[in-house]
């Protein structure tokens, strides 16, 4: 390559035909020239940022040009201030458009075009085409050669001497089989070759293809009936891979996923591919697959309508003819929209996510396809919308998992024939990809080469949407989303609790996006700081004992009476409704007493005195079912409005959700809600607080609501205060009297059920005589903690 590139310069870069992003330094010229392959394959980021160092003179700095395959090093360089494209921010959110054009998420990089160019030297930076490939494709799409059969057999040596050029390594070869036509046509094909003793593909194939599929069984969108068939054809010359990314797997994945692709996607589809180039880094080197062939021949449902159009405008009867030959394929997609309309599904269009005045600044913004003209539209998204996210994620899977990504459809002479074919090569008679069908018609079993519904390497979303629901509905919830200037996050919570209950038409593509830009902000954009990571890592992975206080909080109070006062916070396993709370509280009082003996004189001499059990009123509520899943909690508009007028705090959410605020008219009624509000608004007229919670009555104030740093299921449900807490208490001390051993025993004094955090605190239920502040002073500073500590419950003794 640099021999051509000394010998012909920029104009070599138009004859190579295959993938790279390069980079020359001409030091006779002083001159960097970096150009990308034509179809983009391989990615060349730029970024032009000021030289360190200031001004000189009064004068402004140089400017530095930055390089890389990788955004990330340019991250790294510590001279570009890292910062939000808003643009690409609100095109991807609103029209899911990305790579679309030169920008990316990151304002101020770039990528060089698919076919471009760029020089810098003394006289300036300066960015071209070097190809006129998409130009040519147009050219010839114009030609409309007559297909037939000897057509779509060139079509054949063409697809296979491409799959057989980029065969060619000195490393181990596999393909990437999901099931489809493309990537099957291609593991058919290395067969083929192999069966042929061609030597090419022995060399670097050997004499069994590896083949790699994620399978999803039991999952709408399994392949693994079409891999094994292809796998049937291959037998005796492969070796198959399968791999089964599940739900659980996602979630254990899904930052460093975010991270590995550098830039939001459209959906979580490529993770499935992320699966399979973890196994195949393990066997091969070089990967094959499909990518590419739906651009080229239409393989999605969307250009059969561009398609329809376009024979509209040249009669209708020839499109009437069409349209019922595709009528099969066309009920498949309506099938799903009628059946919301059925189900009276409420609209949530995308802007209703969004924040106002984010619309506001980019309501000019718009995306526009070509609608009716097939090949038009197919060489748009070769080059701007579709080929051009699937093949970034490609690349960024393949180079964290140190493999090589080849794609034998984006051959230039493959595509250009195609081009240069009649439309009904593409599409016939409600047929897709006519001419691949007919190329590897013998070659593939009847179900592939016949088949209408394409799924490929994608993940079942929508299912592990729902399994994940929890998870993500707390990053939903969480401040840092919340504060992001793009999106409502009301609205948000409010939709996705929609799309769970099933009464809402948005789909779990829109809540990708909204993940995903949240989950790469904290990634790339939001500051950490890597002491306080690493000690929050160092916090997590350590188990603290019954014995120890909870991070920043203190074992030892000395309370507004004088009475000093030892807490032991005690760490349990989440409580579930399922659970009975008498067992599982014996259970940690037995494992406390037991281990007291061994934690020495302090904890020795500190636990001589009386003592109490006290335990949160959360997992008391949670045990007794007064606890519920937001999406489970039918909220009505007066609980909306009345919300919007509750003031939250950092220490809970009270009754400032709608969530709430609807258990609370559960559980007062709504007219008694609605006196107590407002005699609440005359108490903050008068400066008096918590009027409203005195007028409601009803452990009201005890009601509360999920947090983004509570433990599940508290961060995604919504509770009342525990039922009959004194009876609790009762029956709770009368346990524990029969369990604990002397000399605890007779110390013994009772049990509490408190409600606190950290702004406050409230005695629901005791067995114990006296004054309840004396207890609500013990807990003062909450030792139990305002977030996950999954301390719920403690010992507390009164030291002499």
């Amino acid at each position: 390559m640099l021999e051509a590139f000394a010998e012909w310069g920029p104009s070599s870069f138009d004859r190579l035909n295959g993938m790279f992003g390069l980079a020359f330094w001409d030091r006779q010229e002083q001159r960097l020239t970096l150009a990308r392959d034509h179809f983009g394959i391989k990615p060349v980021y730029i970024a032009r940022v000021a030289a360190p160092g200031g001004t000189v003179d009064g004068m402004p700095p140089a400017e530095v040009l930055l390089f890389a395959s990788e955004i990330t090093p340019i991250l790294q360089s510590g001279l570009y201030e890292k910062k939000v494209n808003d643009r690409s921010v609100y095109r991807y959110l609103r029209f899911r458009a990305h790579e679309d054009g030169t920008e990316t998420f990151f304002d101020g990089i770039e990528r060089l075009a698919p076919g471009e160019m760029l020089t810098a030297d003394a006289t300036g930076i300066h960015r071209r085409m070097f190809t006129r490939l998409k130009d040519e494709l147009l050219e010839l799409a114009a030609e409309q050669r007559p297909y037939d059969d000897a057509a779509a057999a060139e079509y054949k040596r063409l697809l296979v001497e491409s799959v057989r050029l980029r065969l060619q390594s000195e490393v181990p070869v596999g393909t990437s089989l999901s099931g489809g036509l493309d990537s099957s046509a291609v593991a058919v094909i290395i067969n083929q070759l192999l069966n042929a003793g061609d030597e090419v593909s022995t060399r670097s194939v050997g004499a069994r293809q590896n083949t790699f599929s994620a399978v999803f069984p039991g999952s709408i969108n399994d392949e693994e009936r079409y891999v094994d068939e292809v796998l049937q054809i291959c037998r005796g010359h492969v070796d198959a891979h399968k791999i089964r990314p599940t739900a659980d797997d996602f979630k254990a994945d899904l930052l460093e996923f975010v991270r590995t692709q550098e830039e939001p996607l459209i959906s979580s589809g490529p993770y499935a591919q992320y699966q399979v180039m973890r196994e195949a880094t393990k066997h091969v080197t070089v990967l094959l697959d499909g990518q590419g062939a739906d651009e080229m021949m239409a393989g999605y449902i969307p250009y059969y309508f561009v398609y329809l159009r376009q024979l509209r405008a040249r009669g209708a009867t020839v499109a009437a003819a069409e349209l019922a030959r595709s009528l099969d394929v066309l009920y498949r997609l309506g099938r799903f929209r009628l059946k919301a309309k059925l189900k009276l599904k409420k609209k949530v269009p995308v802007t209703q996510l969004l924040s106002a005045d984010f619309i506001a600044a980019h309501r000019d913004e718009r995306f526009e396809v070509e609608q009716s003209n097939l090949k038009k539209r197919l060489v748009q998204d070769l080059f701007h919308n579709s080929l051009p996210s699937l093949l970034r994620y490609e690349d960024k899977n393949t180079m964290h998992f140190s493999l090589e990504g080849r794609v034998p459809f984006l051959d230039k002479e493959v595509v250009k024939y195609v081009f240069s074919l009649s439309d009904e090569a593409i599409i016939k008679d409600g047929w897709n990809k006519r001419v691949l069908r007919d190329a590897t018609r013998g070659l593939l079993p009847e179900s592939i080469n016949r088949r209408r519904n394409k799924i490929g390497f994608t993940t079942p979303q929508g299912e592990w949407f729902m399994r994940l629901k929890n998870h993500f509905y707390s990053i939903f919830l969480s401040e840092s989303f919340a504060n992001r200037p793009y999106v409502n996050q009301t609205e948000v919570l409010h939709a996705f609790e929609g799309w769970i209950k099933g009464t809402t038409d948005i789909d779990t593509m829109t809540f990708w996006r909204l993940l995903n830009l949240e989950l790469w902000m904290r990634e790339f954009i939001d500051t950490r700081d890597p002491e306080a990571q690493a000690a929050l890592a160092e916090q997590a992975a350590r188990t603290k004992t019954d014995v120890e206080p909870n991070e920043g909080r203190a074992l030892d109070i000395v309370t507004q009476r004088g009475e000093s006062v030892r807490r032991y916070p005690v760490r349990t396993a989440l409580f579930t409704r399922d659970d009975d709370l008498d067992a599982r509280v014996l259970e940690h009082v037995d494992a406390f007493f037991a281990a007291l003996p061994e934690a020495g004189p302090d904890h020795a001499e500190a636990t001589r005195g009386t003592w109490w059990f006290f335990i949160s009123e959360k997992v008391v509520a949670i045990t007794q079912g007064r606890s519920y899943f937001v999406w489970d909690i039918k909220v009505g508009r007066p609980a909306r409005v009345l919300s919007r007028y509750v003031t939250r705090t950092p220490a809970g959410i009270g009754l400032g959700s709608p969530f709430t605020m609807q258990l609370a008219i559960q559980e007062a009624g709504l007219p008694r809600v609605l006196y107590a509000a407002a005699g609440g608004a005359v108490g903050r007229l008068t400066g008096r607080k918590g009027t409203f919670y005195e007028l409601v009555g009803n452990d009201i104030s005890a009601i509360d609501g999920p947090t983004e740093y509570s433990a599940y299921p508290s961060n995604v449900s919504a509770k009342l205060a525990p039922k009959d807490p004194d009876a609790v208490a009762a029956r709770l001390s009368a346990a524990i009297r029969e369990r604990v051993p002397e000399p605890w025993r007779s110390t013994f004094a009772g049990t509490v059920v408190m409600d606190a955090n950290d702004i406050g605190r409230t005695v629901l239920g005791s067995d114990v005589p006296g004054d309840d502040e004396r207890f609500e002073e013990m807990f003062a500073d909450n030792p139990l903690g305002q977030g996950n500590q999954q301390t719920p419950m403690a010992m507390v003794f009164l030291r002499s």
